[in-house]
C-alpha cells in the first residue's frame, strides 16, 4: 500500500539512486577502497526513499480533494487539427493487367519499288507531322530519264515548227493555185465573151453575104463586092472557131488549176497531219517528263499521319520491295513496310480479363492505370472496346482501354489497370488521420466530446482511440473507412501520430 503513495518525482529520483549505486559497483574494481563509503551513501539514500513515501501517502489521503481539483485543471498537451467524416461516392474496381499498345498503328510504305534507300531522316520515338519527310530514295536514274525526256520534247517541238513552216508554203502554194484558177476561170469567161462576139460578127457577115448574092443574081451589085462579103463572112466563120478553140483551152487551164489546188490541199494536210504527229510526239515526252516528275516525287517517303514513330524497318542501303530475309512480316499489300507511326500517339491498354469477370466491365468505364515499372505512374484511361472473342484456351478476352496522351508509357511494356465496375456511398476520411498500431489494428483518433472546459484560445477536448477498418485509398489523399466511425464524426488529423487515447488536447476547429 506505500508503493502506491509515490510520486512520480520520487521514482525517478530512486531509480537514479540506483542507477549510480550500480555505476559505483562496476568500478569498485578499480577504485575498492570507495565501495565501503557508497555502501553507506545507497543505504541512506533507501532510508530517506521510505521515509519520503510514508509522509506523501499521508500528505496525499489528507489532500485528496484538492488533488481532483488541481487534475480538472491539468493544461492540454498539444493542439491539434480535426475534420468531419464525410460522406463520399466510392468506387469498387476490378484489378487487370496487360500490354500497352498502339490504338492505331499506321504503315509507311514506299511508292516507288526497286530505289536504294539514300537518308534516313527520323528514327523511333520521334514525333512527325503529316507530310514531314521521313526517308529519300536515291533518284539518280530518274534525274537522267527526266533530262532525256526533255531532249525529247525539245527535239519534237523543233519537229513541230518545221512542219508549220513547211505548212505555211504548202498553205501558199494552195493559196497560189487557187488564184491560178481563178485567173483561168476569168479567161474562160473572157473566151465565151469573145466567142459571143464572133458568133454575133459571124450572123451579121452571113446575112451580108447572102443578101449580096441575091443582089448579085439581081445585077444590083458587083461581082466584087460580093466577093468581099464573102471574104468577112469566112474571116468571121473563122474567128468563132479560133474563139472556140480558145475557150477549150481556158478551160483545160481552168482544170489544170483545179488539180493544181488539189494537189495543194493535199500538200497542206499532209502538213497539218505532220504538224499534229509532232505535237502528240510533244506531249507525249511532256506526259513522260510529268511521269517522271511523279516517280521523283515518289522518292521522297513522307509521313501520311500525324504521330509518334513506333517503327524503323529500313536503314541506309536497303532497296524498296526488296525486304531483308529477316523482314518478311514487314510486308504489307505487296510492299515493304519502311516505318509504323502510332497514329496521333494513342495508346490503348490491352488488358486480359477472365471470362467470369466481363460482366462486371462496361464500355465507358473509368480505369486508373499504374506501371509496372514505376509506381508513381498513376493515368485514367476510359475503357473503349471488349472484344467478342474469348481465348479458348485460357478463357480471357482482351479488353482495350484508352490511354491519355504521355509520354510515360511505351507500346510493349506492360502496365496494370483498376476498372471501375460499381460506386456507392461510403465514409472517407484524410489518409493520414489513420494510424497503424504495432499489434496490427489500425486506428483512428476521436474527440470524446466531454466537456473540459476552453483553453486560451481554442476548444479543449479528450482524445479517444477507435479502431477502423480501411477500404480502399481515394482521391485527395484520403481513404475509405468500412466500418468503426459514422458521417460526422470529428476525426484528428493534424497531430494523429502524437497523441494517445485519454489525452487532453486543443482542438483547431
Amino acid at each position: 500500500m506505500a508503493d502506491e503513495g509515490f510520486s512520480d518525482l520520487e521514482v525517478q529520483d530512486s531509480v537514479l539512486a540506483v542507477d549510480d549505486i550500480e555505476k559505483e559497483e562496476q568500478g569498485k574494481r578499480r577504485r575498492g577502497w570507495l565501495t565501503p563509503l557508497l555502501l553507506g551513501l545507497g543505504l541512506g539514500i533507501a532510508i530517506a526513499i521510505g521515509t519520503i513515501r510514508i509522509l506523501d501517502q499521508r500528505s496525499t489521503a489528507q489532500k485528496a480533494p484538492a488533488a481532483s481539483k488541481v487534475a480538472a485543471s491539468i493544461p492540454p498537451a498539444m493542439t491539434v487539427t480535426t475534420t468531419p467524416a464525410q460522406s463520399t461516392s466510392i468506387s469498387r474496381s476490378l484489378n487487370v493487367s496487360g500490354t500497352v499498345a498502339a490504338r492505331d498503328l499506321t504503315p509507311v510504305l514506299p511508292q516507288a519499288s526497286g530505289l536504294q534507300v539514300k537518308q534516313v531522316l527520323v528514327k523511333v520515338g520521334n514525333s512527325v507531322k503529316a507530310g514531314q519527310v521521313m526517308a529519300i530514295l536515291d533518284n539518280s536514274l530518274l534525274q537522267d530519264q527526266i533530262r532525256q525526256a526533255r531532249a525529247d520534247v525539245e527535239s519534237k517541238q523543233a519537229d513541230v515548227t518545221s512542219k508549220q513552216a513547211d505548212l505555211v508554203s504548202k498553205q501558199a502554194g494552195l493559196t497560189s493555185s487557187q488564184a491560178a484558177l481563178a485567173a483561168s476561170q476569168a479567161v474562160v469567161q473572157q473566151r465565151q465573151a469573145d466567142l459571143a462576139q464572133a458568133k454575133a460578127r459571124l450572123v451579121d457577115a452571113q446575112r451580108n453575104f447572102r443578101r449580096n448574092q441575091e443582089l448579085l443574081a439581081q445585077g444590083a451589085i458587083s461581082r466584087q463586092v460580093l466577093d468581099t462579103n464573102e471574104t468577112t463572112f469566112t474571116t468571121a466563120r473563122e474567128a468563132v472557131r479560133q474563139e472556140e478553140a480558145n475557150i477549150r483551152s481556158a478551160q483545160a487551164n481552168v482544170e489544170s488549176a483545179r488539180a493544181n489546188i488539189g494537189i495543194a490541199q493535199a500538200s497542206v494536210q499532209i502538213a497539218e497531219a505532220g504538224i499534229n504527229s509532232a505535237q502528240a510526239n510533244v506531249k507525249s515526252n511532256n506526259a513522260k517528263v510529268e511521269q517522271f516528275k511523279t516517280q521523283l516525287g515518289q522518292t521522297v517517303v513522307r509521313a501520311p499521319v500525324s504521330g509518334i514513330v513506333a517503327e524503323q524497318l529500313t536503314r541506309v542501303g536497303d532497296v524498296t520491295g526488296v525486304p531483308p530475309q529477316t523482314q518478311v512480316a514487314t510486308v504489307v499489300g505487296g510492299s515493304q513496310k519502311l516505318f509504323s507511326i502510332i497514329q496521333d500517339g494513342q495508346l490503348e491498354l490491352q488488358a486480359l480479363v477472365p471470362e467470369n469477370q466481363l460482366g462486371q466491365i462496361k464500355v465507358g468505364a473509368t480505369v486508373q492505370i499504374t506501371s509496372a515499372r514505376d509506381n508513381s505512374v498513376r493515368l485514367q484511361g476510359t475503357v473503349r472496346d471488349i472484344e467478342a472473342i474469348v481465348n479458348q484456351q485460357r478463357r480471357e478476352a482482351t479488353v482495350k482501354i484508352d490511354l491519355p496522351s504521355t509520354s510515360l508509357f511505351k507500346p510493349g511494356m506492360f502496365a496494370s489497370a483498376a476498372i471501375t465496375t460499381t460506386t456507392q456511398t461510403g465514409v472517407a476520411i484524410p489518409q493520414k488521420a489513420v494510424q497503424s498500431q504495432s499489434d496490427g489494428n489500425t486506428v483512428v483518433f476521436m474527440l470524446s466530446g466531454e466537456d473540459v472546459g476552453t483553453g486560451a484560445s481554442a476548444k479543449v477536448d479528450k482524445i479517444k482511440t477507435q479502431k477502423v477498418e480501411v477500404g480502399e485509398i481515394l482521391n485527395g489523399d484520403r481513404i475509405e473507412i468500412k466500418s468503426g466511425i459514422r458521417v460526422g464524426d470529428r476525426i484528428v488529423v493534424d497531430g494523429a501520430g502524437y497523441v494517445k487515447d485519454g489525452d487532453t488536447v486543443r482542438v483547431n476547429q
